[in-house]
């Protein structure tokens, strides 16, 4: 696995490991309609219950399928859990203080599935064919597979609109996505690493446009580009990894550019209280962030916002300029291999790609001036928790190292990345285990 932070090997051999609870449950309680989810550690011995809801400590009974339990939140309140337990469901009612007068009490209805553990501790290798997709990165879509830290996933994605490899409308437009997948242990506060192993085409094709965003028409341009944004079908040639325009003559009838398969859109579920995310948009837990670093042999770090993490991707490109000018890349459909691995009570503001050469810091914004200074506040977070750079030492570095790229300006808002390159970073110092928040991370799988 790439590493998160430079010291991350060292700080695990410090780190001592807690033994992990007997069952693994995620939650739902409905708070007047709202789906809240949380992850339940259940450690039944005999007829008594102990483990953590949400990280809260539980106490309570399990008898003959009947369970009750106790939690104690940090403020020192008190919520009762009174259920059925059958298999691998768990239904029934739960008491908690009233969210706007802490004196009243309320009910609510609560449901809970168990997580499946693993047999033998060996990472595994799934196959998954979807069979739909959403339009959405929700946390409310019920995951289509659970898997664990350090397992690999092979699947396949759509194109943009919605087509597969054999050319057949298999969802709606709009950057329809694979997912999400359940990764047992990620829970808000954590970060999850995304490694893409294998970006493949899987056909011979890809559509594109020739108009350019509107970011980028001065009026005279506009004027001039009416009649732009008009399909361009491009040649994939597979053995060769060349794309060239289908039928093009005059200038660019001997173009042939070398692709470069990416993934557009890579996400994770948002928070609670925070509606489901358009596939077409992008938050601090990725979306459709178009971002042509996004490629084979990169890792693509996201902030952790549900138990589970949730993961969701889709939208492949066979090649992307910065910035996705034309609208729409070179889109296509691609088979996809990715590792994931967790990096316990690891907290990042917004999305980190590694390649071998370089880190890279994603800031999206409704203008260039916001994306620059979420994408630079980012790697300033960086340089701080992977070296324990001060403000002024951080401001320093970027001062003679940074390279700002124009990531996305096809979406609703603008996608600047801030790149600094490993050579330079290699002379800096590595923190000693505790002296910044990255001595309170760990992998975990």
């Amino acid at each position: 696995m790439p590493l998160f932070w430079p010291s991350s090997l060292v700080l695990l051999a410090a780190l001592p490991l807690s033994a992990p609870a007997a069952e693994q449950w995620v939650v739902t309680t409905d708070l007047w309609g709202n789906p809240y989810y949380q992850t339940l550690h259940l450690d039944v011995q005999d007829a008594r219950v102990g483990g953590t809801l949400g990280g809260d400590p539980i106490a309570g009974t399990l008898r003959d399928g009947s369970l009750r339990f106790t939690v104690k939140d940090s403020d020192g309140q008190l919520q009762h859990f009174t259920g059925t337990v059958n298999d691998a469901h768990m239904q029934g009612e739960s008491d908690q203080p009233d969210t706007n007068n802490r004196a009243a009490r309320a009910t609510h209805a609560f449901r809970a599935w168990r997580v499946p553990t693993r047999a033998g501790n060996a990472p595994q290798h799934h196959v998954f064919t979807p069979t739909d997709y959403s339009n959405t990165f929700s946390a409310d879509r019920a995951p289509v597979l659970v898997i664990h830290p350090g397992d690999s996933l092979q699947t396949r994605t759509l194109d943009s609109g919605g087509v597969d490899e054999h050319g057949v409308t298999r969802a709606l437009f709009g950057n329809p996505q694979v997912g999400p997948f359940f990764i047992v242990g990620a829970e808000p506060g954590d970060t999850l690493a995304i490694t893409l192993t294998s970006l493949k085409l899987n056909r011979d094709y890809a559509d594109s446009l020739d108009g350019l965003v509107g970011r980028l028409k001065t009026p005279r341009v506009a004027a001039e580009a009416t009649a732009l944004g008009k399909p361009v079908r491009w040649t994939l040639d597979r053995t060769k990894g060349l794309a060239r325009p289908e039928g093009a003559s005059g200038a660019l009838k001997n173009v042939q550019i070398p692709v470069k398969p990416m993934l557009g859109g890579l996400a994770l579920a948002p928070g609670f209280g925070y509606p489901p995310l358009s596939t077409g948009d992008t938050q601090d837990s990725g979306g459709n962030m178009d971002f042509n670093a996004v490629v084979e042999g990169n890792t693509v770090y996201l902030p952790v916002q549900q138990p589970g993490a949730l993961l969701y991707l889709g939208d492949g490109h066979a090649l992307q300029g910065d910035g996705e000018t034309t609208q729409w890349a070179l889109e296509t459909s691609l088979d996809v291999v990715v590792r994931v691995e967790l990096v316990k009570r690891a907290s990042i503001s917004t999305p980190r790609v590694e390649s071998p050469t370089q880190i890279m810091t994603l800031g999206q914004g409704g203008s260039s001036d916001d994306a620059l200074r979420i994408a630079t506040s980012g790697m300033l977070q960086w340089l701080a928790q992977a070296y324990g750079l001060s403000l002024s030492e951080a401001a320093q570095v970027l001062g003679v190292a940074v390279q700002y790229h124009v990531a996305n300006l096809a979406g609703r808002s603008v996608g600047v990345a801030a790149k600094i390159d490993k050579a330079v970073l290699q002379q800096l110092p590595t923190p000693a285990p505790g002296a910044t928040a990255a001595g309170e991370a760990r992998s975990a799988r």
